[in-house]
């Protein structure tokens, strides 16, 4: 699977989260379910100075194996100066950041609707990588809403070198 190494920048993230793991037998239904609430009970809509129209699962507090729990969070990137009084935001919802480094970044396009399954199955390809993971933090960012030709970025924490 093609990749290409990014810098990026600190992003303030605001949304909702879970813990799960790997092996969970929920694990579907837990990361499903909070992707269902973020756009079903209009958490996405209610989330205020969005910094695009992106949305985010983040994943963190991992420690690396997979057997361990890990947080997954689905959320938006905001612009934390609009919202924020004192560096904090003031919404009702879960605020993280996205630590600023160097990332893996994998391109997927595809129909979401014929093959939902397409994200997961790049996740499958990305563990068995060996690449110097940091297990900080690792997200996916869904560029568009178009659910025919979907595009995603999966980004990878990457060590230093």
């Amino acid at each position: 699977m093609n990749y290409e190494i990014v810098n990026l920048e600190e992003k303030t993230v605001e949304g909702i989260s879970a813990r799960t793991n790997n092996n969970a037998p929920d694990m579907g239904m837990v990361i499903g379910g909070l992707w269902k609430s973020f756009y079903q009970k209009g958490i996405y809509e209610n989330i205020k100075d969005k910094a695009d129209c992106k949305a985010i699962g983040l994943y963190t507090e991992y420690a690396g194996g997979v057997d361990d729990d890990y947080t997954i969070m689905v959320c938006c990137a905001v612009d934390e100066k609009a919202g924020s009084r004192n560096g904090e935001r003031t919404e009702k919802y879960e605020v993280r950041k996205i630590p600023a480094g160097r990332y893996a970044r994998f391109k997927i396009v595809c129909d979401m609707r014929t093959s939902p399954a397409a994200v997961s199955e790049a996740w499958q390809e990305i563990w068995e990588t060996d690449l110097p993971r940091t297990y900080i933090c690792d997200f996916e960012e869904y560029q568009n809403e178009d659910m025919e030709h979907a595009e995603v970025h999966i980004y990878i924490g990457l060590k230093e070198e």
